[in-house]
C-alpha cells in the first residue's frame, strides 16, 4: 500500500507541473501566456517555428516550463509539437503520462517516422513526441542529418515545435540543437541558478545559429512577486 501511495504521489507531482492545463485562470498560467506573447514580439522580424528550451543546470524548471509553454501555445489555437530531446534524462512522457517505448531516438536511428512516434495529448492542438529508448550517443544523433530532416518535416505539419533539451552547460546537446532551431530560451531558478552559470549559458546560446530570445526566471516566492518573469534580449 505504501509503495502504491508513493507511486501515485510521484505521478501527481509531475501532473501538477501542467498548471496551464489544470488551472488556466491562475496567475502562473497568466505568466506563461505573457512569456508566449513576449516570445512572439521578440521574433517579430523572423518566423519562430522551432524553439529550444534549456537551462544552465538540472532542476531549474526547463522541462515543466517547456510543457506549460506548449500548452498555452495550443490554447491559442496553434498546432503545437512538444519534443523530448533530452535523451539523457527524459521527463516529458511522465508529465503527459505516456509510455517511452518509442520516440525521437527511434526517428534519429531510422527505425520510425514522425507519424509513427507522435502521440496526441489530451490538450487540444498539442502533440507530443517522447524521447524513446535512451541512446549511447545523444549528441551525435541530435547533430545528424536525420535530425535536420525531422525538423523540416515537423515544420510543415505544425505551427511551432518546442524542444526540451538537457542543461546547456552539462553536455553539448543543447548547443547542437540551438544551431538547428529558430530560437532558444534559457530557464533560470531563483536562489538556485548561479549568476556566472546563467551568464555563461547565455554566451553559449548567443553564439549559436538560433536567435537567443530571452530568459525566464522561475521559483520566485509568491509573497515577493509572481512566479514567472520573462527577460527578453
Amino acid at each position: 500500500m505504501a509503495r502504491n501511495r508513493k507511486k501515485n504521489q510521484s505521478k501527481n507531482s509531475k501532473i501538477r507541473h501542467l498548471i496551464t492545463k489544470m488551472n488556466p485562470r491562475s496567475p502562473i498560467a497568466e505568466q506563461f501566456r505573457t512569456v508566449r506573447t513576449n516570445l512572439q514580439f521578440s521574433s517579430a522580424d523572423h518566423e519562430l517555428k522551432s524553439l529550444m528550451v534549456t537551462s544552465s543546470g538540472p532542476s531549474e524548471g526547463k522541462s515543466s516550463s517547456a510543457a506549460n509553454l506548449a500548452v498555452v501555445y495550443a490554447q491559442q489555437g496553434k498546432k503545437v509539437l512538444l519534443v523530448d530531446s533530452d535523451m539523457r534524462k527524459p521527463t516529458v512522457h511522465y508529465t503527459f503520462r505516456l509510455d517511452n517505448l518509442s520516440g525521437l531516438s527511434n526517428i534519429l536511428v531510422g527505425d520510425a517516422s514522425l507519424q509513427d512516434t507522435v502521440t496526441y495529448s489530451d490538450v487540444e492542438n498539442l502533440d507530443v513526441i517522447a524521447c524513446g529508448p535512451i541512446p549511447p550517443n545523444p549528441s551525435e544523433l541530435l547533430g545528424s542529418r536525420r535530425m535536420e530532416q525531422f525538423i523540416k518535416e515537423a515544420k510543415m505539419a505544425y505551427d511551432i515545435i518546442l524542444f526540451d533539451t538537457p542543461p546547456v552547460l552539462a553536455v553539448t546537446d543543447a548547443q547542437i540543437l540551438a544551431n538547428l532551431c529558430d530560437g532558444s530560451m534559457l530557464i533560470v531558478r531563483s536562489k538556485q541558478t548561479e549568476y556566472e552559470s546563467a551568464e555563461k549559458s547565455i554566451d553559449v546560446l548567443q553564439s549559436s545559429t538560433a536567435k537567443f530570445l530571452g530568459t525566464v526566471l522561475n521559483g520566485v516566492e509568491k509573497k515577493k512577486a509572481n512566479y514567472y518573469y520573462y527577460y527578453g534580449t
